[in-house]
């Protein structure tokens, strides 16, 4: 039997706890790939049809956002069960619920944000906690939520009429799309 002296150990360990680091990262990665997916194709389709039908567009909004919560909770209950030993957790569903009635203050209550207003607010405010995510979980989703609010910020300030929201399908849910595929190969 071979000894190791406590140099050799302590690499070992660093080379265990990096590959933990690693699969943690890929994991997070792997169920945030998801919920992008998910999210751009309904923001995607949610602003196509807004566009097709205006009038309709609260109610097209309501059931984009419905969809989209019951779809990530299907993600994080049937996908990963017990992530990190733990299975579903309420705080998240309570931290969603939360996110969503500040923007509803901000957008609603505060602003009197008319539909355009709104079409921006919105990605915009998203993107912030993909920032914030990034400072814990890796720059992909700074460089995810940075990308897409530039860019609803330029078609907010020079797309005008309709075509603002054909943008915002492109911008908005093309992007989350291809950052959702993009997290994959990360």
């Amino acid at each position: 039997m071979t000894r190791i002296d406590p140099t050799e150990a302590a690499q070992a360990l660093n080379d265990i706890d990096e590959i933990v680091q690693r699969v943690r990262r890929s994991r997070t990665y792997d169920i945030a790939s998801q919920m992008m997916i998910l999210w751009g194709v309904l923001v995607f389709a949610g602003n196509i049809a807004t566009f097709v039908s205006p009038r309709h567009g609260g109610f097209i909004w309501i059931g984009v956002n419905a969809i989209g919560a019951l779809g990530a909770i299907a993600i994080i209950m049937f996908r990963f069960p017990g992530i990190g030993g733990r299975g579903f957790d309420a705080r998240m569903t309570v931290a969603f619920l939360l996110f969503f009635a500040f923007g509803v203050l901000c957008s609603v209550v505060f602003g009197h944000f008319g539909p355009r207003q709104m079409g921006a607010f919105w990605p915009i405010y998203f993107m912030l906690f993909y920032c914030l995510a990034g400072l814990w979980f890796g720059g992909a989703f700074i460089a995810i939520g940075l990308a897409i609010s530039a860019l609803t910020l330029i078609g907010y300030f020079f797309i005008t009429g309709g075509a603002f929201l054909l943008w915002m399908a492109a911008v908005n849910g093309g992007g989350l799309i291809l950052g959702g595929l993009w997290m994959r190969r990360v």
